[in-house]
Formats: structure tokens, sequence, C-alpha cells
């Protein structure tokens, strides 16, 4: 894992259906190892997004823009660390900053307001949007310097409001720069699925305020409903 920590990276994502999940499972065992720790290969993952009161994160990710941000406190429930995260998505790379924090904080402290602050090049004012649950497989290449997360039992919740994706996969692919011969988009691609740009972020946000702008997500969001068998 020390080798493919992959801080500034490329990200390919894919939405796969729980079915065929099940079924290319076994044929991954080839060419990737699974992350074990204390005996457990399905590790459970907490996060708390962050945005402005105007949802400006959600709206440069919708709008496209090349250079954007996303905050998040994330909890590692199985060994119970807790960092906060900062990720800029600029001309298609991924940099991820963070620091530990001991827990989920209600409002942000000076410190974690700060590291935001040194990280994001202008002073925002941040509040908490919503939580995503998930169960998460992490696989490590046996040859190139590959990482591969699968996120399964995806959840989203803010106050009263609750929603969970149970027959949605994501898949993403973490390398140093995008190579289309990993056996994993090779496997995808000859079972018809395709990269797609989604953020879980994104996707929960849209779940919870069904008012925000969704015309450049509907596509992506009536796919993922189809797949859950959700009314839009």
């Amino acid at each position: 894992m020390d080798t493919v920590k992959l801080l500034n990276r490329t990200d390919t994502k894919f939405v796969i259906p729980k079915d065929l999940f099940v079924t290319i499972l076994p044929f991954l065992k080839e060419h990737y190892k699974v992350l074990e720790i204390k005996k457990k290969r399905v590790a459970q993952y907490k996060t708390l997004y962050f945005d402005t009161d105007n949802f400006d994160f959600y709206k440069h990710h919708h709008n496209g823009w090349l250079n954007r941000y996303k905050v998040r406190m994330r909890k590692y429930v199985d060994s119970g660390l807790c960092f906060l995260e900062v990720k800029n998505k600029k001309k298609g790379r991924t940099v991820k900053s963070r620091i530990k924090i001991v827990d989920f904080e209600e409002e942000m402290s000076n410190n974690s307001i700060n590291f935001v602050n040194d990280v994001i090049p202008h002073d925002i004012k941040l509040e908490r949007k919503l939580w995503n649950s998930f169960h998460r497989i992490t696989l490590v290449n046996k040859t190139d310097k590959e990482r591969l997360t699968l996120d399964i039992g995806l959840g989203f919740q803010w106050k009263e409001k609750k929603r969970s994706l149970e027959n949605t996969i994501i898949g993403e692919v973490k390398q140093e720069k995008v190579n289309r011969n990993s056996p994993f988009m090779r496997l995808l691609k000859e079972n018809g699925i395709r990269p797609m740009r989604v953020s879980k972020y994104c996707i929960g946000a849209k779940i919870l305020y069904p008012e925000l702008k969704n015309n450049r997500f509907k596509n992506k969001h009536l796919h993922i409903n189809k797949i859950n068998e959700l009314v839009s």
C-alpha cells in the first residue's frame, strides 16, 4: 500500500450493477492483491461532507470547472482513525491533502479551518451538508502501480432524510497516469461498462437536496436510479 499511496494521481470511475460486480470479482484475483487488516477484507467508512451555504463545490463540479475542490471528514470505522481531507481536481488530476483529527467535528476547529484555508487559495466559510457511509474493498495491482477501490452498500443521510443505493457499486482506478490496459478496465469494457465521471458527494447532494441544479448530471442520475429502481 505504501508504494501506491498516489496522493497525486488520475482517477477513473465506474458505476457497476451489483449482479455484474459479483460475477466479475473472482476474475480479479489473478491480477490483484486484496488489502487485509486484522483479517478483514471489507472496511467500513463514514464521511461527512462540507460545502458553502450556496453549495459552491457542488456547482463547480456540475458546471465542469477544471479546478475544483471537495472538503470532507472521513472516518475509517474499523480502526477509529479520522482525517480532514481536501481534494483538488485540476486538469484531470487529483491531489489529496489531509490531516489527522480526533473525530468528526460539529463545527470545524481553528486547526481544521486553518488547514482548509492553507490548501484552498481563498477564504471560504463551510458548513456540514451530508453524511455518506459505505464499505470498501481495496485491491492493488500485482505488477503495475495501480490501486483499485470498490465501494459497496452506499448510504446517504442528512437529518431525517436517508437513501441507500444497495445495487450500485462505485469502482475507482487510481493511477499515476491513465492506463487503459488495466485488467479491471479491460474486464469492465468486455462487460459493456464504460467510465463515468461520478462523485459520491454530488450523488448524495442531489438525492438529499432535490432543488439543486441537475441538468448536466441528469443522465447519470437516471442510470443510477434505474440500477436501484428508484423514482427520480
